[in-house]
């Protein structure tokens, strides 16, 4: 086994439970951190350039380059609040929780199963979000935000890791082959899994990428 394979070697004490509680390494600490960060920072931004765009209908966000990568149309549309509110608001709370848990566990925090399972089951829901979101700004909307982007990047390396992290520890069953694997390659499924929706965004403007 190699010692750099999963972010949650870096640190072994964390591997240990006390009273039923398990920490995590640094490395995994700080992914959490940083992805919490990168969404947060998504969200921020969205959310000005919303207030701007209700203010003045005529306002042109900065990340709308081009036709189809215009956060313009992004904003503008009804799935940019999927619950009655601006998405980017939701997020603004949802990676902060993300940051603060990143950053307990850099103190040292060690959280029971039901916390681990209870945030993993947060971040399953991000990451469908996303995908849906994903799914309308290809086929419905047809228009990209980098912004949003930007989030399904972080929401997505958080969910897997997380998902590892709780495999690995026992908390989600899984057989012993899966277990070794995400143990010892975690980063492979965020990997594939960003990698096939770049191949969706490359294909479905191939023609505009390439003229």
């Amino acid at each position: 086994m190699t010692t750099t394979a999963s972010l949650d070697h870096a640190h072994t004490d964390a591997d240990e439970p006390s009273g039923g509680a398990v920490g995590a390494g640094r490395a995994f600490a700080w992914m959490l951190v940083i992805t919490g960060a990168a969404g947060l920072l998504a969200a921020w931004v969205i959310t000005l350039d919303k207030f701007k765009l209700l203010e003045d209908p005529d306002f042109d966000p900065a990340c709308s380059l081009n036709p189809i990568v215009s956060c313009g149309s992004v904003m503008e549309s009804e799935q940019a609040a999927a619950f009655g509110v601006p998405n980017p608001m939701i997020g603004l709370v949802a990676y902060a929780v993300v940051i603060c848990v990143g950053t307990s566990l850099l103190a040292g925090a060690r959280f029971p199963r039901w916390y681990w399972l209870t945030f993993n089951a947060g971040t399953l829901f991000g990451v469908g979000f996303c995908m849906w979101l994903m799914y309308q700004s290809l086929y419905n909307i047809s228009a990209l935000c980098l912004w949003c982007c930007l989030a399904w990047v972080a929401t997505i390396v958080m969910f897997w890791y997380v998902t590892a992290h709780n495999v690995r520890h026992g908390f989600l069953p899984a057989p012993a082959s899966v277990r070794g694997f995400l143990d010892e390659f975690p980063w492979v499924l965020p990997v594939l899994h960003i990698g096939i929706i770049g191949m969706l965004i490359l294909t479905r403007w191939w023609n505009f990428w390439t003229s």
